[in-house]
């Protein structure tokens, strides 16, 4: 294919052309710089949102029914989680109590978000406490001594808890007198710590049994929480609907997606708001190559001129300049690639970028790279290149042989 060999020629150096050399390789480098920072920027989205979501899922339920208005706590629970957990795709339907408290420790004192947690054999375990840094679940089932808490990797270092040492937890309003509610003190021992390695849940929260959550709040056999764990995360929306038909008007079955929409919304708008930034790189590249191509034109107007003499058509003489703005597109869209997923690779496996952890709930930047997101970058870093040819090489058919080589 001679259109092919003509614009490999093209863009070879010659010493006569250096300039237009010179835009051509700013040209593959502006394309391989836009591919590069599209794949390591996506990268760092995905890292995000999958570490963050994977982290609270490990401390949310896939779907929670909970109780439209705060009262006593979820009536006939005991009949409701067995039809619950029938329901296609659940795999479990646990209880669960979510009560505020103060931890005190050796060191100082901090709030915690206690959840008792059904703790008989056979019980769902929760995601987070199926690796814990020290102590055992088997603490929480003890039936003498003090009552067994789990606690948080973060919590832990704040207030000075140790596994195996004793910690007091302050109920705010533990006791009713008849001058009103007085706070009520509780001994617990520290079975285990657990991480997530998010820090707001490392921070903040703590696992005792379900009967002993209930002693320790004076609320007798009740629960404000039925958790369901589900065998497809993304299938929330419909088992929450199938829930609603069981559970009543007085509850409200709420996915992960809503209890996070937040949070995971901020994360949708950074990912697009990423690629259209970045995406101006690739606008940059195409008015190099733009650039390129109309000087590669003015350069070689006589040659088109003779070729147009020899019998070569406007289609062919076309091509050829849509061939060169491929190549440099091809070249910087290959380099572009190799080093955004190596530089992510490395990134992340040695946690290059680290991060304040109170602000950002995780340590480090996470970089997840996917193998779809470079096709697609691909594919648009091309487009853009084929596109900035169309101009040039249509400029380059308007040249008429005649003119052109009148006084050559």
């Amino acid at each position: 294919m001679f259109e092919l060999f003509i614009a490999r020629r093209y863009l070879r150096a010659k010493r006569k052309q250096v300039v237009i050399s010179v835009i051509t390789a700013i040209s593959v480098i502006g394309v391989a710089a836009g591919v590069a920072a599209m794949v390591i920027a996506l990268a760092i989205t995905n890292g995000f949102r999958d570490t963050l979501q994977r982290n609270l899922l490990g401390a949310t339920a896939h779907v929670s029914i909970l109780e439209k208005e705060p009262s006593t706590g979820i009536d006939h629970w005991e009949q409701i989680a067995p039809q619950l957990a029938k329901l296609p795709h659940v795999r479990s339907a646990a209880p669960a109590l979510y009560e505020e408290g103060y931890l005190n420790g050796p060191v100082q004192g901090s709030g915690i978000v206690l959840k008792g947690i059904d703790v008989n054999p056979g019980a769902p375990v929760p995601d987070s406490l199926r690796g814990l840094k020290s102590g055992s679940l088997a603490g929480l089932q003890a039936a003498e001594g003090l009552p067994g808490i789990v606690i948080g990797v973060r919590l832990a270092e704040n207030i000075g808890a140790v596994t195996g040492k004793q910690v007091t937890l302050l109920i705010p309003n533990g006791q009713l007198t008849p001058f009103g509610p007085r706070p009520s003190y509780v001994r617990l021992r520290v079975a285990g710590i657990f991480e997530t390695g998010f820090y707001d849940v490392d921070m903040t929260r703590g696992y005792m049994s379900l009967t002993e959550a209930q002693k320790a709040f004076d609320v007798p056999d009740a629960i404000n929480s039925i958790e369901l764990m589900l065998d497809d995360i993304y299938r929330a929306p419909e088992v929450a609907a199938a829930a609603d038909k069981i559970i009543g008007p007085k509850l409200a079955a709420t996915t992960w997606g809503e209890q996070n929409r937040q949070l995971l919304g901020a994360l949708n708008s950074e990912r697009t708001v990423t690629v259209i930034t970045i995406g101006l790189i690739q606008f940059v590249a195409a008015l190099n190559i733009l650039i390129t191509l109309v000087m590669m034109v003015m350069e070689k107007h006589r040659d088109i001129a003779i070729l147009m003499s020899m019998g070569a058509k406007a289609g062919q003489i076309r091509r050829v300049f849509v061939l060169e703005g491929a190549l440099i597109g091809a070249v910087g869209t290959a380099f572009g690639l190799v080093v955004g997923y190596v530089l992510c690779y490395f990134a992340g496996h040695y946690q290059w970028v680290k991060l304040d952890a109170q602000v950002y709930s995780i340590p480090y930047v996470p970089f997840e790279s996917r193998p779809l997101d470079g096709l697609w970058i691909a594919a648009a870093a091309m487009a853009v290149s084929l596109i900035a040819t169309l101009y040039p090489a249509r400029s380059a058919t308007r040249i008429a042989p005649v003119e052109s080589l009148r006084y050559e």
